[in-house]
């Protein structure tokens, strides 16, 4: 049974179940809005707070969930996907991440959806920064197939929302960290917390992230804020940290030393090319900054925690996750 909102309007959240998702619903209900999600399978935690709507792709059939719903935030991605045995990858990619955004457009417009905003990515930008920051203006360089399938989605939002009453509201988050939080983030929290030796005291760069609680927060800003629509956002923290600097700073979290020690980037480069790890190698060693002054100025938002907090509370959150 799906909870209905007292005002009538419902906000419809894809991938409700996921990372940003559990931030997101936690911060509604904060603030007393009324949510429903939309899952491929029931899921016992989001209770009567769901619809099931199956896998999401081109055929999805969006007509109950979309019932009565003013908002729609759509997070639901096929994300980076390790030992990937699919026979054509960037399909398997096209059909959730461009194909099932297409149809979920298509269809909040015909029910009359106030407002859609679509989890995008810093990765329709590119991989790397040198000089400048990356800004909503520029030309969009993906280089994997997420990155491409994300930019391909936004530019089908793009052509589907004029002459409908749909708003679209796109916002590319770099690295997101926080309680949940999986991947290299994860991977480093582990290596820092056993107090591994890390080769890593002579890099020199700076990486833009986003704590996932901010995210929530700048999502819930865009709902409603008129600005916002037809509006592609960067979002971030605001705190561009070295690698070596987020690792002191992860150690300071969790009451570690930080075990660093020097070694030349190039040789760093080197070694993880020759193991295969080249692009896991570029994101510790190589800049990433964003440029978020867009967002702030046109919606008057600041993150609401800052960078050091966000830290904080995902070193806890691992602490009580390993015991």
């Amino acid at each position: 049974m799906v909870k209905i909102a007292r005002n009538g309007s419902r906000i419809l959240i894809t991938g409700a179940g996921g990372f940003v998702g559990r931030a997101l619903t936690s911060a509604l209900e904060a603030t007393g809005r009324e949510w429903v999600a939309a899952t491929r399978r029931p899921q016992i935690e989001l209770g009567d707070h769901q619809i099931v709507v199956g896998d999401i792709d081109g055929q999805t059939d969006w007509l109950q969930a979309l019932a009565g719903i003013d908002c729609v935030v759509h997070l639901a991605a096929r994300t980076h996907v390790l030992h990937d045995d699919s026979t054509n990858p960037l399909e398997a990619y096209r059909s959730i991440n461009l194909h099932g955004t297409s149809a979920l457009a298509r269809q909040a417009a015909a029910a009359g959806v106030r407002r859609l905003i679509f989890l995008s990515s810093i990765k329709v930008n590119g991989e790397s920064t040198r000089e400048q920051p990356f800004t909503e203006g520029d030309t969009p360089a993906p280089q994997d197939y997420y990155g491409q399938t994300k930019r391909e989605a936004e530019d089908a939002l793009r052509t589907l929302a004029p002459g409908s009453r749909l708003e679209t509201t796109v916002l590319r988050p770099p690295l997101v960290y926080g309680p949940g939080v999986k991947g290299n983030f994860l991977r480093l929290l582990r290596l820092v917390e056993r107090g591994v030796p890390l080769p890593l005291a002579s890099v020199h760069n700076r990486r833009s992230m986003v704590y996932v609680g901010n995210l929530a927060d700048a999502i819930i800003r865009c709902i409603d804020a008129p600005a916002a629509a037809g509006k592609t956002y960067l979002v971030c923290d605001g705190d561009d940290w070295s690698t070596p600097e987020l690792i002191r700073r992860m150690a300071a979290a969790m009451d570690r030393r930080a075990n660093l020690w020097p070694c030349p980037v190039p040789l760093l480069n080197l070694g993880a090319a020759l193991l295969g790890r080249r692009a896991e190698a570029q994101r510790l060693t190589g800049s990433l900054q964003v440029d978020a002054s867009r967002l702030r100025n046109d919606l008057g938002w600041t993150p609401r925690y800052l960078a050091d907090q966000g830290l904080t509370i995902t070193a806890q959150w691992y602490h009580h996750r390993q015991n």
